[in-house]
């Protein structure tokens, strides 16, 4: 008896296993049509989202700094334009997350790109409003462009191809420059990843196969470029302050790499296709050739 009951409760046990995944796959996967429940839900909690961010942003990061009229900041030459990439990159890839949410919604892909892939441009405008008032920062049309230009690059592509074949995406590595100066490129790595711009990458991750349908180039492999800077300690200075690494110089730097588009590896599972969505705004380390601008060729065996 007690044999039997074992496996009654282990087929119990399996069985709402079962339906709890079956729930959630159902949960995840998009629907077909205009469902009306989760379009409120993502507009909702995406504006409730968006405004917590940029009330936070003003009180924790802001408030640290002395108010000013709204003015303008012409930063371009900041950084190696490291921090312009990161807008393209950041636009983008909230855009992207935007209109996916939406299309899980069952939105109609006008909508999708109207409503859904602006979302990182505004966001990220807001921001630079936030800056406009504050003394030490101040409006950038640097900034506001790449921004632009993130929204731009998601949206052409859907009205061109009705995919997306070139994304986006980042690498980190940590590098002797944080540790130089913590109280500006970062004091722990979470911080480096954000502020430690030696350590970034920023990469154009092509799809192969998305370019030559009839190949036989896996779906998902990737060719990528990608642009990185050194030397950074300031954001301007032409040489790295000699008080902290006299031998380094500031250099950008041009890398050419193999990358893997996670979206196109095949599965059923929505929850799969979810996750891969989620991480493909981030390079998969990979052999890379690195190109110097002040001269040089360096491989790398994995690069990150």
């Amino acid at each position: 008896m007690k044999y039997y009951s074992a496996l009654y409760f282990l087929f119990l046990l399996l069985f709402t296993d079962g339906l709890a995944q079956n729930q959630f796959q159902d949960f995840l996967r998009p629907s077909d049509s205009l469902n009306i429940q989760r379009r409120n839900a993502v507009v909702i909690s995406e504006g409730i989202a968006i405004t917590g961010a940029l009330v936070g942003l003003n009180q924790l990061w802001y408030k640290d700094y002395e108010k000013s009229g709204f003015h303008f900041k012409n930063d371009n030459a900041s950084w190696l334009q490291m921090d312009k990439a990161g807008h393209v990159y950041s636009s983008y890839h909230i855009g992207r997350f935007g209109a996916e949410l939406l299309d899980w919604s069952g939105v109609s892909k006008k909508d999708q790109l109207i409503y859904g892939a602006t979302t990182g441009f505004v966001f990220l405008t807001a921001v630079e409003v936030l800056d406009g008032y504050s003394s030490e920062w101040g409006f950038s049309w640097g900034d506001a462009a790449a921004n632009a230009s993130g929204t731009l690059l998601y949206v052409s592509q859907e009205l061109l191809w009705d995919e997306q074949r070139i994304v986006p995406k980042f690498s980190f590595h940590r590098t002797p420059y944080a540790r130089a100066r913590p109280e500006v490129l970062g004091a722990s790595f979470s911080e480096e990843i954000l502020k430690d711009y030696n350590g970034q990458t920023y990469w154009l991750s092509a799809n192969i196969h998305s370019f030559f349908k009839e190949s036989k180039v896996p779906k998902w492999l990737n060719l990528a470029v990608g642009y990185g800077g050194e030397g950074m300690i300031t954001a301007n200075d032409e040489l790295v302050n000699t008080i902290f690494l006299p031998e380094k110089q500031r250099t950008r730097q041009f890398y050419l790499s193999l990358d893997v588009d996670l979206t196109k590896i095949n599965t059923n599972s929505h929850f799969l296709k979810t996750l891969f969505s989620v991480f493909n705004s981030i390079k998969v380390p990979a052999p890379t050739i690195e190109f110097r601008e002040l001269g040089g060729i360096k491989w790398h065996f994995i690069y990150f």
